[in-house]
């Protein structure tokens, strides 16, 4: 059965969206069975994959909506990973689920048929805690936060950390924090080594060994449509999400 993690932090531009993508790819280079389910109404997951996000025949719209079967909107990217697209007509989900039963549980329901498929499936959240957010959370047993180190994101940080309490208090038990990834990292900056001690103290095992530096083949690559393992396989990017896949694996 697939693990599910949710990718998720609030404060956007911190590489979310990157990190989804890149660690899709990077576990199916390893051999693992992956689907990335593109759950931001901006899409950028799918475009980043690849994938025309107004050409398929359903979406994470229609699955949320319960229009469509989650086996309809699955499509394979041609970097070997699966991929369940989004477009701005998630932005009307927020809306039309408001007044539905059971609205935080669709993504958990819709994931449930399809979990025996995969050995991973990772949610790239969208930038805010809204009802999307909770929706993968409530499907997730585990939450990957990526971060930059600076002031600000550890201000942001304690706002999700009492976020995923909350969904652990009342519709996920099993719930957990699977690790922080330090992401657009230059070590030539003081404040973001000193932010990176502090999430270290405070955080210990639960912060990846790995750091994802900054790194232009990596902010290259979601214009071409491609995982930066597709578009350069020798950056330091590349290496690094090779890296943190590996990590991954290891704790499994």
């Amino acid at each position: 059965m697939a693990k599910v993690f949710s990718i998720t932090n609030q404060k956007g531009g911190v590489g979310k969206t990157t990190t989804a993508i890149n660690m899709a790819a990077s576990l199916s280079g390893m051999g693992q069975k992956v689907l990335l389910v593109d759950l931001d109404p901006q899409g950028n997951a799918s475009a980043g994959s690849g994938i025309d996000r107004d050409a398929q025949q359903a979406t994470v719209y229609e699955v949320l909506m319960h229009t469509a079967p989650v086996f309809d909107a699955i499509t394979r990217a041609a970097s070997g990973f699966d991929v369940i697209a989004s477009n701005r007509e998630l932005s009307g989900a927020l809306i039309e689920l408001v007044d539905e039963a059971h609205r935080e549980f669709r993504m958990r329901e819709a994931l449930q048929a399809i979990r025996d498929d995969y050995d991973f499936i990772l949610i790239d959240c969208p930038p805010s805690l809204d009802l999307l957010t909770v929706n993968a959370l409530v499907a997730s047993d585990a939450v990957i936060i990526p971060m930059q180190c600076e002031y600000f994101a550890l201000e942001g940080l304690t706002e999700l950390v009492n976020t995923i309490r909350k969904i652990r208090a009342t519709f996920n038990p099993a719930l957990s924090i699977e690790g922080l990834l330090r992401t657009m990292f230059d070590r030539r900056n003081t404040l973001t080594r000193e932010v990176s001690s502090q999430l270290e103290k405070h955080f210990g095992d639960k912060v990846y060994h790995t750091i994802i530096p900054r790194n232009i083949r990596l902010a290259e690559a979601p214009s071409y449509g491609k995982p930066v393992l597709d578009y350069d396989k020798q950056s330091k990017g590349a290496m690094a999400y090779l890296a943190l896949a590996g990590e991954i694996l290891g704790r499994e």
